[in-house]
């Protein structure tokens, strides 16, 4: 039966794989599902960083005289 979810193929150093591997047997998980979380992890990550310059400019570039108040909001 074939894998429903898409793969990729990774070639890893020595010592790189050997720390995941090492964190795959800590945690008790196989190879493959420590890398998929570790990646996760990292797009996560990233995506915080995207995020948080987006608000950065976002409040950089704020007039703060055309922003509406609480009541204006939610009344």
């Amino acid at each position: 039966m074939p894998a429903k979810n898409p793969r990729i193929n990774v070639v890893l150093d020595v010592p790189l794989y050997n720390n995941v591997q090492f964190l795959a047997g800590k945690d008790g998980v196989s190879l493959s599902t420590k890398v998929r979380d570790l990646l996760k992890e990292a797009m996560e990550t990233h995506e915080d960083i995207y995020l948080a310059a987006l608000a950065e400019e976002r409040e950089r570039t704020l007039e703060i005289t055309t922003t509406l108040t609480h009541e204006e909001v939610w009344s």
